[in-house]
């Protein structure tokens, strides 16, 4: 190869460089979108029904009824261990949840992920709410409650009537989750 090739490889490689880091200083992370809903008419969302429905498996393997949360306000989190805002998320979620203790509302993780990564993943950031194992029906399951791109974080406020009060696509923005939450339990 002679040094004019190489040259010019070198201007290609420095051309595609140059226009990486622009798009990149360009960049800017996704706003985070909420939506709230209007009630059902005193019965439960569909997607909450579907979703008490399910048996999914624990970090143990244990199937674990979903049902088991009906009746009670509930944060269900969507999240996997590849997604980063997921994870930059979850510990300040898993304090939330621990400093109430379902007291007035109950947290759970539902994982797009596989239960292995999921496992690890908990020890090492020690969650404090329980975590089930979605897998790609975890996809299915965030897509009846509006989640139509299957992005994550996506996290749902189901109240205990089984109403959707609130979705939010994105990492949480914890002030406004609080406040939130604060209106639920009036």
């Amino acid at each position: 190869m002679n040094k004019k090739h190489v040259a010019a490889y070198a201007a290609v490689a420095a051309m595609f460089g140059v226009m990486g880091a622009l798009v990149a200083i360009n960049k800017k992370d996704p706003q985070p979108h909420t939506t709230a809903y209007a009630p059902t008419g005193g019965k439960p969302h569909t997607a909450v029904q579907q979703l008490f429905a399910q048996s999914l498996n624990d970090l143990e393997g244990k199937p674990q009824a979903l049902a088991q949360w009906q009746g009670k306000p509930l944060l269900v989190n969507f999240w996997a261990t590849w997604c980063a805002p997921c994870v930059q998320e979850m510990p300040e979620l898993s304090a939330l949840a621990g400093e109430d203790g379902g007291k007035r509302f109950n947290v759970i993780g539902i994982g797009i992920d596989s239960p292995s990564n999921m496992a690890e993943f908990a020890a090492k950031l020690k969650i404090a709410y329980p975590l089930y194992v979605g897998g790609m029906g975890g996809t299915e399951l965030s897509r009846g409650f509006g989640n139509t791109a299957g992005g994550l974080p996506y996290t749902v406020l189901i109240g205990a009537d089984g109403q959707v009060r609130k979705t939010y696509l994105g990492k949480l923005k914890f002030d406004e989750l609080r406040a939130d939450l604060a209106k639920l339990n009036g």
